[in-house]
């Protein structure tokens, strides 16, 4: 069968399904379980008007409890397990993660990852948006600083590789220090350090991100206010910082935990770059050195993970909600 026919008949099937269980779903509550008639027939109606919604939700109530719920209950009692599941050990995995000194320093270094990464690229891409707004070729500007979010991790990681190579030939740091005849460094063996050199990686490609949403919510910013800031004898510095920026703090807030959530879910860059090695380690990549070997401890890195991103995403939901009102 082919792939156009194939997605034909799913889109079919798919609309026609759902079609057939909300008629038949407002068929069942109206005729059967609350219809409007006998004794009390506009109690039937007001019950059946507050079950409806529920009826309309229930699949995706379903495929969220599907797809969501059950590999996080999963997960979690897997991590249960010894690393091939064969033998019940309780908490023997996390015990096992508390001391380890190598999950202490992913832990650390996902600390630096959330601490640096979403401030600097929020700060940067408000930066950028404000810069650019101010500029004839603003647009181009935009398009230049937007162009790294084109690129994978990977491929943004392997350019960022050849920058810090350590030939002064092709690498830019070495090239410089060449210049000044310094002895060619590795700064992606630099202890601790190296860390941040990771960091610029991500950073350089979630500024686009970060500046995009920020000159929309600059750009929404009604004129009224700024206007009278001027006419009050406000600066450049203070009509930025102290008109412009609160009111579209809600905005930045969800940038900012837009990015640190997926800082928390970064692999590749570090994978590409180091292997998690020079002490560069953080917890996606920590996983995945057990993933094949032993998967008991895996998942119950895996579920630290979530457990970690789960308030961010709380706070995330929280704040674009008020953004919304």
């Amino acid at each position: 069968m082919s792939p156009i026919l194939q997605g034909l008949i799913t889109i079919v099937l798919g609309v026609g399904g759902c079609v057939a269980y909300f008629y038949a779903s407002n068929l069942v509550l109206d005729k059967v379980i609350f219809p409007p008639k006998g004794a009390n027939p506009g109690r039937n109606i007001n019950r059946a008007n507050m079950v409806r919604p529920w009826l309309f939700l229930l699949p995706a109530i379903l495929a969220l409890g599907i797809y969501l719920a059950y590999p996080v209950v999963g997960s979690f009692w897997r991590s249960l397990f010894n690393r091939d599941g064969s033998q019940f050990i309780g908490l023997g995995n996390y015990e096992k993660l508390a001391g380890d000194g190598t999950f202490r320093q992913a832990v650390f270094n996902n600390f630096l990852w959330v601490l640096f990464v979403p401030a600097l690229a929020t700060f940067f891409g408000l930066m950028a948006a404000q810069l650019t707004d101010r500029l004839k070729w603003g647009n181009l500007a935009k398009s230049l600083i937007f162009m790294p979010m084109a690129i994978s991790f990977v491929g943004a990681s392997l350019i960022w590789k050849f920058v810090y190579a350590n030939n002064p030939t092709i690498g830019l740091i070495n090239a410089v220090r060449d210049y000044f005849h310094l002895i060619p460094v590795d700064p992606l063996q630099i202890p601790f350090w190296n860390n941040f050199f990771l960091m610029v990686i991500l950073i350089w490609i979630q500024t686009g991100f970060a500046m995009v949403i920020l000159s929309g919510a600059l750009r929404g910013i009604p004129e009224e206010t700024v206007e009278a800031a001027v006419l009050d004898g406000a600066n450049s510095f203070q009509l930025f910082f102290k008109i412009k920026v609160p009111q579209i703090m809600p905005t930045i807030v969800v940038v900012w935990t837009t990015i640190t959530i997926l800082v928390l879910k970064v692999f590749d860059i570090v994978y590409a770059t180091t292997g998690g090695n020079f002490g560069t380690q953080i917890l996606p990549s920590y996983m995945m050195q057990y993933m094949f070997r032993d998967d008991g401890r895996a998942t119950a890195v895996a579920f630290v993970i979530m457990i970690i991103v789960l308030p961010v995403m709380i706070w995330n939901i929280i704040q674009a909600r008020k953004e919304l009102r």
